[in-house]
């Protein structure tokens, strides 16, 4: 039933003009929607991130957005770097760090976060 629908992820941001500031500054988005009040709409490939503003922002302790990168993962994380974007570090079984990636079980994942604590993978 739901497998044929289109998703979008979801995120809670306590300040829309920060949120603004990371997701085109700084993650280099760009707004399909703003025409909402306390909500942008950023596309991101094929599909949509919706923003929105709430007092419960930032209170999810597990990733909620993740960004294929693909080959592209290690020039990416350079190119945020640059920007300011800081990258956790997790001990995570079976994974080691290599710089900012976790590597191990043919994955390679680094992890930051937004203004507000929201948790974003990187794959690739």
């Amino acid at each position: 039933m739901l497998g044929t629908y289109d998703v979008t992820p979801t995120l809670a941001v306590r300040d829309l003009a920060a949120a603004r500031a990371f997701y085109e500054g700084k993650l280099g988005l760009t707004v399909a929607d703003d025409g909402m009040d306390g909500a942008i709409v950023y596309k991101a490939g094929a599909t949509a991130l919706f923003v929105y503003v709430s007092e419960f922002a930032g209170t999810n302790q597990a990733t909620a957005v993740s960004w294929a990168a693909g080959p592209a993962l290690v020039t990416t994380i350079a190119e945020l770097r640059a920007k300011g974007v800081a990258f956790e570090h997790y001990d995570l079984p079976g994974l080691h760090l290599e710089g900012d990636i976790h590597v191990g079980g043919g994955m390679r994942l680094a992890w930051f976060k937004d203004p507000d604590g929201n948790i974003h993978a990187l794959s690739g």
